[in-house]
């Protein structure tokens, strides 16, 4: 019984930390990801919505790297806490700048 134990403390450590192999593609996927927008916005490739649109995906993608590689979203148990958790802080943040964009764009004060 104490083996079994052991043995599944070690895979289960094993399965919540990332691999070196992991943390390089991660950061190589990030520095990429970085870069992309930079050399574009001076090198004047696109103007006006064709920036925001490549600075948005390449945000939106940014964020799905860091979750996948560096925080291990895709190696957690069946019951997804984490997942629900930042699902539902997406959503309230998501919900706050949204709201306060309609707000300040909507509310005028009569004069």
């Amino acid at each position: 019984m104490g083996k079994q134990h052991v043995s599944d403390m070690k895979k289960h450590d094993g399965e919540s930390h990332g691999s070196l192999k992991s943390y390089v593609t991660g950061f190589a996927f990030s520095l990429l990801l970085t870069i992309i927008p930079i050399m574009v916005l001076e090198n004047n490739w696109l103007e006006g919505r064709g920036i925001t649109i490549v600075f948005l995906v390449t945000a939106v993608l940014q964020f799905i790297i860091q979750l996948v590689f560096f925080m291990h979203l895709r190696e957690e148990e069946k019951p997804r806490y984490n997942l629900m958790s930042l699902i539902l802080g997406i959503f309230i943040v998501l919900l706050i700048v949204i709201g306060s964009i309609w707000i300040m764009m909507y509310n005028m004060v009569a004069l």
